[in-house]
């Protein structure tokens, strides 16, 4: 009996469809779950009749696949993974191959690799992106660990990922231990500040605007036919056409507004945290989950705090373009940011990433899939060591068609009293970037006054570190100097 290519563990929806995706691709895939009779629902089920080996335990998997044997775990991150890593090694001969295509964090995933090549096992953290439907047509696939594995799984990864226009595959290696899982969580920040952005565009149009859901269906649909062309921009389009079928009232006006998040944005913020990189747009769209799960707390405090009326007595048609120039003005600052920080984990963690080529994984199959992925990827092309994509001439140049109207939009928001963190925070981000002289100085100073951490002088060179006595009494004893 033909051994198979691939093993995959876990028969959620990911690990399903990418069985099929495989099967369909011309490899034998020998499946296993815990839960041994999802095995048998689906071998009677999608499975039948198709090239899938199913497995009753840990042990039958191992004993079908060829060498060098290919495991690929689909389950939950953290201790189910470790969990199965314990399971399967005594199983696994040296040089075999462990891929955990899960939302694995990162760190984890480093100490996976080094753990399992100490063991000789090689190791695989992989980001999939593209949910349920890219798992089986063609997702976008991130992956990283350790490279002695990459030839091995490489025929599988590339056969079953999206394909660009010229049938180049959005699957190339990323780097060792967490790169390709660091790399899918950045994916996943930014998708993030996609949607948050999303959301707030259909907000004013909604509550400033007061456009029906129908009316915005066409909006969104024009949107998409242009440089705002993405897969969430056409998915948005999909549901604001959507009806409840109990109610006949449009889906999103039955949809309670809390919004739910499995932490990979979070992941991302924090990361921007301890990489000291700017990345505000996509913790404010993890902030704005947090709040938008305080429901009642939001329902009690909208009955006694005041605000503006959200009232507009301008040109619809002309503020409806002024907020799709907002929307892409704000996605380009969201990925300059998103690639910084790739940029900042690249310097600290020894990582050659490819930024152009991350931009090509990311234009097809991913759920960040978007049309302008083709600009960051031609700007990255052009100049492979440029600092911010916003200083790559047809983002400039966007930015600069753009930005009056993402002014006004912003304005108008906070002047009609709504909400809109990620278009607020991504221009922010943008006038600070391009600040040559920012207020730091004033905080710098309150930091050596009550804290002796010292300044730099514009008059001297950088890492000439000063302490001035503010008061007279506090002596000439500094602390450490500061971390810019």
């Amino acid at each position: 009996m033909k051994k198979a290519d691939i093993g995959i563990v876990g028969l959620a929806v990911m690990g399903e469809n990418l069985i099929l995706n495989m099967e369909e691709k011309g490899f034998t895939v020998a499946c296993y779950n815990r839960t041994v009779s999802k095995v048998d629902r689906f071998l009677a089920g999608r499975a039948k009749g198709k090239n899938i080996i199913g497995c009753r335990s840990v042990e039958e998997l191992c004993e079908q696949l060829a060498s060098p044997r290919k495991v690929m775990l689909m389950v939950k991150a953290g201790k189910p993974v470790d969990d199965f890593i314990e399971l399967l090694h005594p199983h696994l001969d040296e040089g075999d191959i462990i891929i955990d295509g899960g939302n694995s964090f990162f760190g984890d995933t480093i100490r996976r690799t080094h753990h399992l090549a100490e063991k000789g096992i090689n190791y695989i953290g992989t980001g999939v992106s593209g949910g349920e439907e890219g798992a089986l047509r063609g997702p976008s696939i991130m992956p990283g660990g350790n490279p002695a594995a990459w030839p091995h799984v490489k025929p599988i990864f590339q056969a079953i990922a999206a394909k660009v226009a010229d049938g180049t595959p959005c699957c190339d290696w990323i780097g060792p231990d967490g790169a390709g899982h660091y790399v899918k969580m950045v994916h996943n920040g930014i998708e993030y500040g996609d949607m948050q952005m999303i959301s707030e565009a259909y907000f004013l149009m909604k509550h400033l605007l007061g456009m029906a859901p129908s009316e915005m269906h066409q909006v969104f649909g024009e949107w998409n036919e242009g440089e705002l062309n993405s897969y969430l921009v056409e998915i948005t389009r999909d549901i604001l056409a959507a009806v409840d079928d109990e109610t006949g009232e449009p889906m999103v006006d039955v949809i309670l507004d809390t919004a739910g998040q499995k932490g990979t944005g979070k992941w991302t913020s924090q990361s921007a945290l301890d990489l000291g990189a700017p990345a505000p747009t996509v913790a404010e769209a993890v902030f704005a989950r947090f709040l938008s799960a305080i429901k009642e707390e939001r329902v009690a405090a909208s009955s006694v705090l005041g605000g503006p009326p959200a009232e507009f007595d301008g040109a619809r048609e002309g503020f409806i373009e002024q907020i799709r120039q907002a929307l892409y003005a704000s996605k380009i600052c969201s990925y300059a940011q998103g690639f910084q920080l790739m940029k900042a984990a690249a310097a600290e963690f020894d990582w050659d990433l490819n930024f152009g080529q991350i931009a090509l994984m990311w234009r097809e199959g991913c759920i960040i899939r978007a049309q302008f992925l083709e600009r960051i990827k031609d700007a990255f092309d052009q100049s492979p060591d440029l600092a911010n994509l916003l200083l790559a001439p047809y983002f400039r140049d966007a930015i600069e068609r753009s930005q009056a109207s993402w002014r006004d939009v912003v304005a108008t928001a906070v002047a009609s009293g709504i909400p809109v963190p990620a278009f607020g925070s991504a221009l922010a981000y943008y006038d600070g970037y391009r600040c040559a002289r920012l207020p730091a100085n004033i905080l710098q100073a309150q930091r050596d006054y009550f804290g002796a951490h010292t300044y730099e002088r514009v008059d001297r060179p950088r890492g000439e570190f000063f302490h001035t006595n503010w008061t007279g009494r506090g002596g000439d004893t500094a602390s450490t100097t500061y971390t810019a």
